[in-house]
């Protein structure tokens, strides 16, 4: 199936099989495609509604063409959300990578520059002096020895440069903010996910099972954010082998106090790094917590804890002993030598 009876077929509110979706999502990565064919067939996937077969079609392909990371790890997990909440706090999830990471667990970070925020996760480690322009067989080394490697998206997935131009002109989010989190590198089988919209939630879960993930959690806190909020209850859908459930967290439940987002907003990858220090070494408050919650989750995912709970306690300790800003002075030193 070619793009225009893609467009043809969507248009009449009719949804691809998996191998159509497949074909063309090629299309569009090979560059076969012009800019308004991208932009109508995006569109109109969107307002269909984007279904668990043509997600999985586009993954497929995508990561059919990435730049792979060979590592063999058991329990490698990423932490890569969708972003596009219009919040601009400091990078929570990247932030807590380093002390899921100093307490044992293996991750290959996936990220990028912010496209709607003030900093992303590369902003982020390029602005702490992390290299960004590692080669696959670095970054397997990072990981490898070190426990943590940060994948930069544009390094692995080159055949995104044709959908750029298409979607800064639609301006809309699309099924292309989900497929980045969906392609690690790496074959990262254990994810920490945030979206952006609760609508994904479950088909995301849904994906990443057929995909042969173990382990997951797909989070969206009630105030809009991509991740495990100190300002809001969360959902959260797990898939844990094989089986899918939904439930909500809360800071309560792990002894935090609900409190307000203000004081983690950023305008820049400078402030963000400042914060996420601060967090680190258990000097701002809302900051920590929010990093324990998210650290404690992926210790959980990553079988480093037995539980939840047990997961941020661990998370808290290793705050508060400072490991954190060691394992990120770890990966900057680390990285810049290879």
């Amino acid at each position: 199936m070619n793009i225009q009876e893609g467009i043809q077929q969507v248009t009449s509110n009719r949804n691809l099989e998996q191998d159509q979706m497949f074909a063309i999502t090629t299309q569009i990565l090979e560059g076969r495609t012009t800019d308004a064919q991208i932009g109508a067939f995006i569109i109109a996937l969107s307002m269909k509604g984007e279904t668990v077969d043509e997600v999985l079609g586009a993954v497929n392909a995508m990561r059919q063409l990435s730049t792979k990371v060979i590592v063999d790890i058991p329990n490698l997990i990423d932490t890569c959300g969708t972003g596009g909440t219009g919040i601009g706090i400091f990078n929570v999830s990247t932030t807590s990578t380093f002390v899921a990471s100093y307490c044992g667990a293996k991750v290959a970070k996936h990220g990028n520059r912010t496209a709607t925020r003030k900093s992303g996760s590369a902003d982020l480690l390029e602005q702490a002096g992390v290299s960004l322009s590692l080669q696959p067989d670095e970054i397997a080394r990072c990981i490898e020895e070190i426990g943590i490697g940060f994948m930069f998206a544009p390094a692995h997935h080159s055949a995104m440069k044709h959908v750029v131009g298409p979607r800064k002109e639609i301006g809309q989010k699309s099924i292309f903010n989900v497929l980045g989190p969906l392609t690690n590198p790496a074959a990262a089988r254990r994810q920490l996910m945030g979206v952006y919209d609760k609508k994904w939630m479950l088909p995301i879960a849904e994906v990443l099972k057929e995909l042969g993930s173990e382990h997951l959690f797909i989070v969206h806190s009630h105030d809009g954010l991509d991740e495990i909020s100190i300002a809001s209850p969360t959902s959260v859908v797990e898939m844990k082998q094989g089986k899918i459930s939904e439930f909500e967290i809360c800071p309560e439940d792990f002894g935090f106090k609900t409190s307000s987002l203000d004081a983690l907003e950023v305008s820049s990858p400078e402030q963000s790094l400042e914060i996420a220090k601060l967090a680190l070494r258990g000097e701002q408050e809302e900051a920590s917590a929010m990093v324990a919650m998210t650290a404690g989750a992926a210790l959980y995912i990553s079988d480093i804890a037995d539980s939840l709970d047990s997961g941020v306690e661990l998370a808290k300790d290793c705050i508060k002993e400072g490991g954190g800003i060691k394992k990120l002075n770890q990966l900057v030193e680390f990285s810049t030598k290879l």
